[in-house]
């Protein structure tokens, strides 16, 4: 399925990046080994691609599974969560947006592109900043709505299933990594982890 024909230049560069990023975050936490990807280049960087074909397929269905409700303006944020293994989330990668649909200006692909570029080389270098997972740990995509989609009215609803995901019992602390607010698309990443409380 070519998912360039139908939705707007913003939202398909949006899903694009989302993809490579959170490849990026798989590879960048080491849950697989090294030669689980291969270097591409995608916007004038050099990049990884999961070799594996059910691991490319789980983030690129996830992330394209998204297009009807990006589209719809109900997604606000969408998370790449590392589980311990009692299942408890240890760390959070959260990209939060907002796309503005009714941006009647023509689009400048390439400087979209060069704004999200910026991400990945941030992005890149922010091993520092998460904690080392234990070699059980397991991840998971996950998408938060502003409000659930209506099953009546969305054949695409029935594509996400609601989350069982263990909640912290105190506020996170946030790390920044990056963000960027500009039309026709605002874009936050930061990085959450439990209260030390």
């Amino acid at each position: 399925m070519d998912h360039k024909d139908n939705q707007s230049p913003q939202v398909r560069i949006l899903l694009e990046f989302l993809e490579v990023a959170i490849t990026s975050v798989v590879f960048l936490k080491g849950v697989y080994p090294s030669g689980a990807f291969e270097r591409r280049r995608y916007m004038n960087l050099v990049v990884q691609r999961a070799r594996h074909p059910e691991l490319r397929d789980y983030i690129h269905s996830s992330v394209w599974g998204l297009l009807p409700f990006i589209e719809k303006d109900l997604v606000e944020r969408v998370a790449v969560i590392f589980f311990n293994a009692d299942n408890n989330p240890v760390e959070r990668f959260i990209f939060k947006l907002v796309v503005n649909q009714s941006y009647s200006s023509k689009v400048e692909e390439a400087d979209l592109e060069f704004s999200l570029r910026s991400f990945l080389i941030k992005l890149s270098v922010s091993e520092p900043l998460t904690n080392v997972l234990s070699h059980d740990c397991r991840w998971e995509i996950t998408a938060y709505f502003r409000s659930l989609p209506d099953k009546s009215t969305s054949k695409d609803a029935g594509l996400w299933i609601p989350t069982d995901t263990k909640q912290w019992h105190q506020p996170p602390l946030i790390t920044p990594i990056k963000s960027m607010s500009s039309e026709p698309l605002s874009l936050q990443l930061y990085l959450e982890h439990p209260s030390l409380n």
